[in-house]
């Protein structure tokens, strides 16, 4: 803008020409006693004073304006003893005013009351006067609380007639918005800290203007507070310690009044934030500016996408074709090979099938039950040892036989003998590997004959097999281990005592590796032959069990129901050992078979080496 300015000084004329600022527009806050004033009166709804006027002479013109009731029916309800439960402001006449009725308001409707009600006055009347109980005291106590700043802003805080109702979230709220939640923030403004408390505002506000208006009711500064509910006043402590006490209850009290307060301001708050229309409206354009960007951004992305898909399409496409080519190669191998690997499996069924028949058929060539128990943990060797090829020779020769038991019991008898035999040789194999990486040398009173991992475990089991308490303890053990050792060699009581002793005092990491080792070589031949012909058990013992921590073993319940269904079906009992297995829980017919097996070459050893020791 530009201002043309014209000085005289004697003869010469200037223009002078000056760019002003532009105008800002500054808010200003109305303060001071003719302000109040004013307010006052308009809040009345009187009109503002000439200016002529001082404030004295407009104060006596509106104080005949306020209207003071005087109802005496609630004057006489009252009980002075009760003067906290009674309505101090309906009490002076002032009921339809309230908070907004001024200091000299409240001093002319004492005033007025005391003139009326005064107790000398009535009873010049006429009126008959208590002393102890009259309403007049509660005159007093309401213009005690009322004509006290401070007293007032307390009771102010819990006014009986302010409307804590906080409006909620509902579809008839959200519609009529401004109409419902408008007085609602009008209302509660009167506890602001904060001057200038901003309104709801109009359907067409900016944004800025509804966050500001949300920012100031979200941090609202609240004067209310409760000290007039207290229960009890601390002046009436009899002593410092009592007085402590009770402000300290009412402080406690203050607090959590103050924080419901607090929480309902702010359910106000959140309530109409859930109902602003504007609020829905803000939301709804950012979220549209946001798809708008997010659709840019997203057809600019496809296109990219879409030309290195199309590239990426064509090199998997040749790779595909090569892949499929590969793959249906391989597949056709794996088919004939599992064909293949399905046909041995089911000839192999079949074979074995056929020699338990063929063998169950002719009771197993025997009379014998004893040893019709061996042949038919043999016939299982043969069945998990043979080759097919082998099986099938076997099953031809007894098919060949017929019906005569002898011919047929010495096929079956020489394909058992070919296969320990095999086994024996694996064995004497195993212990000379073991004998040339270094075999065990005896301790002290021990000779040198070399231990081996089989006769380690021999040992084991004996010391298991025969406790202490046995006759002849260890004379018994050094038989044993002799009966049932695959080599040549032969053991004696001393040996075999120095032995047990060298075990039992080396270390605990010496005797694990002991024992597994003695455990492999027990797996690897079980690998093959499934039982062993040269051990006088059929269990599978793990390490631990051969250490007496045989989890696997038969415990004493399931050893009394086999007994007692060996008992309850005899040998001429058809399917004799699935019958049995079905009286033991959790035991299979072969299990049943192999401790059977097992109980009787214990009891069959246990005897021989009882037997030569006493001998000797």
């Amino acid at each position: 803008m530009t201002v043309e300015m014209e000085s005289e000084d004697s003869n010469v004329t200037v223009i002078i020409k000056r760019r002003l600022t532009p105008l800002i527009q500054v808010e200003v806050e109305p303060v001071g006693r003719w302000f109040h004033a004013y307010e006052a009166r308009r809040l009345r709804g009187h009109l503002i004073s000439s200016a002529g006027e001082s404030e004295d002479e407009s104060e006596e013109e509106e104080a005949p304006e306020v209207e003071i009731e005087d109802d005496i029916q609630y004057l006489r309800s009252l009980n002075p003893a009760e003067w906290k439960d009674q309505d101090h402001y309906a009490v002076l006449g002032l009921k339809k005013y309230r908070c907004k009725a001024s200091d000299e308001d409240i001093k002319r409707a004492h005033r007025m009351m005391v003139l009326r009600h005064h107790p000398d006055k009535r009873r010049g009347a006429g009126e008959e006067v208590r002393v102890d109980d009259d309403y007049f005291t509660c005159i007093t106590k309401a213009y005690e609380i009322l004509g006290d700043p401070v007293k007032r802003r307390s009771y102010d805080s819990v006014d009986p007639e302010f409307d804590d109702d906080i409006p909620s979230v509902n579809a008839n709220n959200k519609t009529n918005f401004f109409k419902v939640f408008t007085p609602m923030f009008e209302r509660n403004a009167r506890w602001s800290i904060r001057k200038h408390v901003p309104g709801v505002g109009k359907p067409d506000d900016s944004r800025q203007k509804v966050d500001r208006f949300y920012s100031f009711w979200y941090d609202f500064e609240s004067w209310r507070e409760f000290s007039y509910l207290d229960e009890e006043e601390k002046e009436k402590g009899q002593d410092r310690e009592e007085r402590r006490w009770i402000e300290k209850q009412n402080k406690a009290e203050r607090a959590r009044r103050r924080k419901e307060e607090m929480s309902r301001l702010r359910r106000l708050v959140d309530n109409a934030y859930a109902c602003d229309p504007r609020i829905a409206k803000f939301k709804e354009e950012e979220r549209e500016r946001r798809l708008a960007q997010k659709k840019a951004k997203a057809d600019a992305q496809r296109q990219k996408q879409e030309e290195e898909e199309r590239i990426r399409r064509e090199a998997e496409e040749a790779e595909r074709k090569k892949r499929e080519a590969e793959e249906a190669e391989l597949k056709a191998k794996q088919d004939a090979e599992k064909k293949e690997r399905e046909a041995l499996k089911k000839a192999f069924k079949k074979e074995r099938k056929n020699l338990r028949t063929m063998c169950k058929d002719h009771n197993y060539y025997t009379t014998d039950e004893d040893e019709k128990v061996q042949l038919m943990t043999d016939v299982e060797l043969l069945c998990e040892a043979l080759e097919l090829t082998r099986i099938e020779e076997l099953n031809k020769e007894l098919s060949s036989a017929g019906k005569d038991k002898v011919k047929g019991k010495d096929v079956l008898m020489k394909g058992i003998d070919e296969v320990k035999n095999r086994i024996k040789r694996e064995r004497e194999q195993g212990a000379a590997a073991a004998n040339k990486g270094g075999g065990g040398s005896g301790g002290d009173g021990s000779s040198s004959k070399p231990w081996n991992q089989e006769d380690l475990q021999l040992l084991i089991k004996a010391v298991n097999l025969f406790p202490a308490g046995t006759t002849k303890r260890w004379e018994v053990v050094a038989e044993y281990i002799n009966q049932h050792t695959a080599t040549n060699i032969s053991r004696v009581a001393k040996e075999v005592l120095a032995k047990a002793k060298e075990l039992q005092h080396s270390d605990q990491h010496m005797k694990e590796a002991a024992n597994k080792n003695a455990y492999q070589s027990v797996e690897k031949a079980q690998g093959k032959s499934q039982i062993s012909d040269s051990t006088a058990s059929q269990r599978f013992d793990t390490p631990q069990e051969m250490l007496g921590m045989n989890t696997m073993a038969w415990g004493a319940e399931e050893q009394r129901l086999l007994e007692q269904a060996l008992k309850t079906f005899p040998v001429s009992t058809p399917d004799r050992w699935e019958r049995i297995a079905e009286c033991v829980p959790n035991r299979t017919k072969k299990d049943c078979m192999r401790r059977y097996k097992e109980l009787v070459e214990m009891v069959k050893a246990k005897k021989a080496a009882q037997a030569a020791a006493a001998k000797k």
